[in-house]
């Protein structure tokens, strides 16, 4: 038998703990394949968000090679700690350690290379597929199939390079031990795990730290103080404080010595202490998976929110407001479809008063806002006003000062010929003109008083808004062929025919449709929705995996544990109740701490978005983790209990 013979045979006699690791490769090669199918695209480019999408794939594609390069090598190194005996029979054999390496190599290079055959076929057969899905989700047109020598080609290298790189890597996991180490390194009794209140007490302080300042003012540096003392403070939290809390559990006879309890505490301590690097890393890449999934979609949430709340689907955006644009090319095209529309002209500019400051209107153009709005009119006298407090409560503006007139206060407003003081005859609440106007705070003129301030300053301080209501529209977020999506698209390129219908040469506008900002937003959150699925599918499948090489590592000393306490009298049910409740702290506790620390990260960072309501996204993504790990959890407890049975006796 030829040593490539041998090295294959033994990847075939290990196939059983070889097959998670080999199908989690294969999925990475595949998915690496079809996001490089895609960025090198003939007619990608050519697409209108074509160059935004492929560099897209392009991040993705580093993220999970990043991923794929520390999943092999954390995989590798645990097969090779499993393989001490084995290692130790072939150095009593006569085999050097030169040959056990160039074993190790040739046997990693055999599961790389057949990995990555596998995953090109597979993404060669599913490319069609991916790249129609890829279009219809992110609202492209629909891209040719076509040969991808590029993609395969940058596949096969890279991923080559990464096994070879591991494999050499991970060489210095056999090290130079001795035959007689190798081959009871596996069955040396364990010291009873250990843990240091003072390691115990940092790894709390450094979680704490962490919260403090993600609820502070959010800043580069408080969010880089925040991740590294998360993500420090995760690893002390496994390695130390869950540990001493199990050590100090135990002392609790009266609720530890029942039943089964004696039995799956103690082994908990040894099995989280043993699995804390493993545990730490599944929650770090379940949480930021999970992190990156609610913040977009709770943004295209909140996209689908201000589409709804958007009572102006087209508005016309006037910069010098000299005079009112000519929208008669608008208005063509709105009867032309047959629709029933209002419109409003509104003029405004920006002053101060001696609080905060604030954005001046004319009556005429707030009772005509207010008709479209079905709300009343007013009246107004020389000298008086209304204020209008347009704060938004759910999305606040960032304003650095702000008074709320009310009714019989003077307002003093900083004008270029001196101070001009109105009485306070009304107010009112209009968050809507918070998003129209970017302004907390309104004062409406009658329009004599707005002509006269006006006149005080330059054509540059006037702006506009030209405000089209479309009842037949309604709210909802419309189809492709809906009438709102076919009229947005014809406005597009609308601005240059306004500019060469005005008078005015020096005119500038510009165009705006809710449709059009709704779609330009929700392709980009669809594209990191898309890339984010898969790269989530990817961290899933890995973590199921990562788990079932360490329950695989300890089959063998846990076989031997619960044969000899069969003998004393252990029964089949007692062990199934034991093992499963171990298996299922390993599998869902990093969920649950994943669970705890995405909600305490996410939180702040939506709310300096003026996102409030996320609690659809929250439940969407931890949902599907929860579905995905409940499966890998019935379907690797039912290997390793069967496993467990064949041993009692």
């Amino acid at each position: 038998m030829s040593f490539p013979q041998f090295a294959f045979n033994n990847i075939r006699r290990n196939g059983r703990a070889y097959i998670a690791f080999f199908l989690s490769s294969v999925f990475m090669v595949m998915i690496f394949f079809a996001y490089a199918m895609f960025i090198y695209h003939p007619y990608v480019k050519e697409m209108p968000i074509g160059k935004t999408t492929a560099a897209g794939m392009q991040v993705a594609s580093v993220i999970v090679y990043v991923f794929a390069f520390f999943f092999v090598m954390y995989s590798i190194s645990a097969f090779l700690k499993s393989r001490n005996k084995e290692f130790g029979i072939l150095t009593m054999l006569g085999a050097e350690p030169g040959q056990i390496r160039r074993l190790v190599i040739l046997e990693n290079m055999l599961i790389g290379t057949l990995s990555i055959v596998a995953g090109i076929a597979g993404g060669m057969l599913l490319s069609k597929l991916f790249l129609m899905l890829t279009t219809r989700f992110i609202g492209m047109d629909d891209l040719p199939f076509y040969f991808p020598i590029k993609a395969i080609l940058i596949t096969v290298g890279a991923f080559l390079l990464l096994f070879f790189c591991i494999s050499l890597f991970t060489l210095m996991f056999i090290g130079n031990k001795r035959a007689l180490e190798l081959l009871t390194g596996t069955s040396k009794p364990k010291k009873e795990p250990k843990a240091s209140w003072f390691f115990s007490l940092l790894g709390l302080g450094l979680l704490t730290a962490g919260f403090i300042s993600l609820n502070s003012n959010l800043n580069g540096i408080t969010i880089l103080i925040a991740a590294v003392t998360g993500i420090s403070g995760t690893y002390f939290f496994y390695s130390q404080l869950s540990v001493l809390a199990i050590r100090l559990l135990k002392r609790n006879r009266k609720r530890v010595w029942h039943g089964t309890r004696l039995l799956w505490i103690s082994e908990m301590s040894y099995k989280i202490k043993d699995n804390a690097r493993m545990l730490f890393m599944v929650t770090v890449v379940i949480a930021i998976a999970s992190m990156s999934a609610v913040v977009i979609l709770s943004l295209d949430q909140q996209n689908r929110q201000v589409f709804m709340d958007n009572p102006f689907p087209i508005r016309y955006n006037v910069y010098s407001a000299s005079e009112e644009p000519n929208m008669a090319p608008v208005n063509e095209v709105l009867d032309a479809a047959g629709l029933q529309y209002q419109n409003a002209y509104l003029e405004y500019f920006w002053t101060s008063t001696e609080d905060s400051g604030i954005s001046v209107m004319s009556l005429s153009d707030f009772n005509q806002f207010n008709v479209i709005q079905n709300k009343p009119t007013y009246t107004l006298a020389s000298h008086t006003s209304i204020f209008v407090d347009s704060r938004n409560v759910e999305k606040p503006l960032r304003q650095e000062r702000f008074r709320a007139y009310a009714k019989g206060d003077q307002l003093t407003l900083a004008m270029n010929s001196g101070p001009v003081t109105l009485d306070i005859k009304y107010t009112e609440n209009e968050p809507e003109f918070n998003g129209l106007l970017y302004t907390s705070a309104l004062v409406i003129v009658s329009d004599e008083e707005f002509k006269a301030l006006a006149g005080q300053l330059d054509k540059d301080s006037i702006y506009g808004k030209y405000l089209y209501h479309i009842p037949s529209w309604g709210e909802s977020v419309p189809d492709r062929q809906s009438s709102e999506v076919m009229v947005s698209d014809r406005l597009e390129g609308m601005d240059e025919i306004i500019r060469n219908n005005s008078n005015d040469k020096s005119f500038s506008g510009f165009f705006t449709t809710r449709y059009a900002e709704f779609e330009e937003f929700r392709q980009t959150t669809a594209l990191f929705t898309f890339l984010g699925i898969f790269i989530g599918l990817i961290f899933s499948i890995s973590s199921a995996s990562f788990l079932y090489f360490r329950l695989h590592t300890d089959l063998e000393a846990d076989g031997k544990m619960v044969h000899s306490l069969s003998k004393m009298g252990l029964s089949f049910q007692e062990m199934k109740r034991s093992s499963t409740i171990q298996i299922a702290v390993l599998f869902f506790f990093p969920i649950l701490i994943s669970i705890v620390e995405t909600l305490v990260v996410v939180k702040p960072f939506l709310t300096e978005f003026g996102i409030t309501n996320y609690t659809i996204p929250v439940l969407t993504v931890f949902g599907a983790f929860l579905i995905a790990q409940t499966f890998y959890f019935f379907v690797i407890r039912s290997r390793y209990i069967s496993s467990l049975r064949k041993m009692m006796v």
